[in-house]
């Protein structure tokens, strides 16, 4: 054997050797539990490793303090995983001391029978259904799915009509016979062949967290083939007529519609739905990404009265995506609380609300017609509803014909800057069946640039009729601003903190007491352990589980660092459009927590969570809030 072939072999087995330690990484999550090899059903068929001590050997060592999971009246999920598993030894003294007193709780988890039936379009939307076409979207008109196909065939010539899964409306009604009817569900799930081809219950392919481009067309695949669940699910947007042409009204059989007059009677009035008090309650708004379930927690326990979910894209729940359905978690802690959705089209809105109203607990809806960003935006949902006053009054009736619980709206005050519209939509919003209405005191074009028009704000509350609640948002960041805003005249039920709790989380705190706090850096970290602690109970105490706290930590502290210490300033309050030149605080800790170098809020993270893995580096998701030149400074 020559020299090359020796090296080769040997490198060879030094790929194999390597291979093995890293699978050896990959723990079956059973075997990590139990500590035990057979502990896993499924043997040697698992497709993790169940190599228990080539696990412990490359392990690194545990980080300091206790396991999360310590004083719960269950043993820690993640076993020998568990990056503190060194301290599951004290819960022996503690059974006997009988100290599980953390009974603190999550819900709103997808379920993953439903989720199947997501997955093989088994799921039939009754209310939306029959909502949908009592207001005529349903029924008139090409379906939304055709339209769009027609437009991208228009414009690459390629593809015919015949490509499209758009059935005959007689197909449709048949298969109807295989659906169950539930007199207590509204969502009924069809019983199908389970061996059959396209119900083999595999997902489809994973999607970004927002809509793509192709997502239109993925949402009528997903709710209009009736294959699986029967349902009439022809999509109309009738609130664009310029757009589309109509059709004789003989798609819709008088028969398809039947709800019975007595039922039509019987149908809650829109405005006698359930209202929601949010009258002097302070809210924490919905925040993408650093807005997450941990957080909320740490709010809460600072004094918030009201929270809302981060913003979950329709099309993405509709589709069963896991990822997104985590967005409507819920802590036990949370006793108002409210999940935020975001969609282009009534009948998308409509389907998203009677899902989550039927697997979720939740106090209220909240759809977003108010974001900014440009991928939502381009796809029509967001503010671009702004420019479409009848989709956004069809959006809204839909939904709030659809569920019980009270829905509420957040808006931008207008689409361009200078030209405000929010005043002249308030009374169809409030006839369309809104509880209650959010404004942000800036336009589309404006993002988070300049101040928040307040004025404008006061003048919407005021036009605004008895039965619809009217909050403000934008730039609270002291509660002399919170003081300010809800004085005598403003005609506003409460405000919505957004960036000015993820710059000072205890600015609830200080509403309620109404002072000023000169917050020590000892309280600020004393804080930031609290948000690790939450975030380790939320996405796990294992290797995974500590990087994704990391991550979230350092989104968090991306703005965190913009807090001046009010002991250091000459006019209080600080107002969140400062900005002000570094400054040295009055210990090594306010000094560090000021810096606006990702390098250092990594090493804040590396005195919470133990060192940082090999070539870690960061770059905040809101690049907007870091000063620096490179990812670290």
């Amino acid at each position: 054997m020559d020299i090359s072939m020796m090296e080769n072999l040997k490198n060879l087995q030094d790929s194999v050797a390597d291979l093995g330690k890293k699978s050896a990484q990959n723990l079956c999550v059973a075997v990590a539990r139990a500590g035990d090899v057979k502990a896993c059903p499924y043997g040697e068929n698992c497709r993790y490793s169940h190599d228990l001590d080539g696990f412990v050997a490359q392990k690194p060592p545990d980080l300091p303090g206790k396991c999360p999971f310590l004083y719960k009246p269950e043993p820690c999920h993640y076993g020998i995983a568990c990056r503190f598993a060194g301290t599951h030894i004290e819960r022996d003294s503690m059974e006997k001391e009988a100290v599980f007193n953390d009974t603190a709780y999550e819900m709103n988890g997808l379920n993953k029978d439903l989720q199947k039936l997501i997955w093989k379009k088994a799921v039939k939307f009754t209310k939306a259904d029959d909502q949908l076409k009592k207001l005529g979207i349903l029924g008139k008109g090409k379906p939304k799915m055709e339209n769009i196909a027609q437009q991208q065939h228009g414009a690459d010539n390629t593809g015919t009509k015949d490509d499209l899964q758009v059935f005959p409306k007689e197909e449709r009604m048949d298969t109807e016979s295989c659906a169950l009817s539930n007199e207590n569900n509204s969502l009924v799930f069809s019983v199908e062949d389970e061996d059959t081809e396209q119900n083999n219950g595999i997902p489809p392919p994973k999607k970004s967290r927002i809509a793509d481009d192709d997502d239109d067309d993925v949402l009528s695949d997903v709710c209009a083939v009736p294959i699986t669940n029967g349902a009439d699910c022809q999509h109309k947007t009738n609130c664009m007529e310029e757009e589309l042409k109509s059709e004789p009204e003989t798609l819709l059989a008088k028969d398809d519609l039947h709800i019975s007059e007595v039922d039509r009677d019987a149908k809650m009035n829109l405005r006698e739905k359930k209202l929601i008090d949010f009258r002097g309650k302070m809210y924490l708004a919905p925040l993408t990404t650093v807005g997450n379930l941990p957080f909320r927690r740490l709010c809460k326990l600072l004094g918030a009265d009201i929270t809302c979910g981060e913003m979950a894209m329709c099309v993405n729940l509709l589709q069963g995506q896991a990822s997104e359905w985590a967005l409507l978690r819920r802590h036990s802690s949370e006793d108002l609380f409210g999940v935020q959705i975001c969609a282009a089209y009534p009948d998308m809105v409509a389907r998203a609300v009677e899902l989550i109203e039927q697997e979720c607990t939740v106090d209220f809806i909240d759809i977003n017609m108010g974001c900014p960003i440009d991928i939502v935006v381009n796809k029509g949902a967001g503010s671009s509803l702004l420019t479409k006053p009848a989709r956004l009054q069809n959006t809204i009736k839909a939904a709030a014909g659809t569920m019980e619980k009270p829905l509420t709206v957040k808006v931008r005050t207008g689409y361009f800057e200078g030209r405000n519209c929010v005043h002249s939509l308030i009374p169809d919003i409030s006839k369309s069946g809104a509880a209650a209405i959010t404004i942000h005191g800036r336009t589309r074009q404006q993002r988070y640039s300049k101040l928040a028009d307040w004025d404008y704000i006061y003048q919407c509350a005021r036009q605004a009729p008895d039965d619809l609640q009217v909050v403000g948002n934008g730039d609270i960041l002291a509660y002399t601003d919170w003081n300010e805003h809800l004085k005598n005249g403003s005609n506003l039920s409460t405000c919505m903190v957004a960036r000015g709790a993820l710059i000072k989380p205890w600015i609830f705190t200080e509403i309620k007491e109404q002072r000023h706090w000169d917050i020590s850096s000892g309280e600020r970290f004393d804080i930031l352990k609290d948000f690790v602690r939450f975030g380790l109970q939320h996405w796990g105490s294992d290797k995974k589980g500590v990087e994704t706290t990391r991550h979230f930590l350092l989104e968090w502290l991306s703005y965190y660092y913009r807090y001046i210490p009010a002991g250091l300033l000459d006019v209080v309050p600080q107002r969140i459009n400062w900005r002000l030149p570094s400054y040295f605080g009055r210990n090594d800790l306010e000094s560090l927590m000021a810096s606006d170098s990702a390098a250092d809020w990594v090493r804040i993270s590396e005195m919470l969570l133990g060192p940082a893995p090999a070539g870690f580096t960061f770059t905040p998701k809101h690049k907007s809030n870091a000063y620096d030149s490179a990812d670290n400074g």
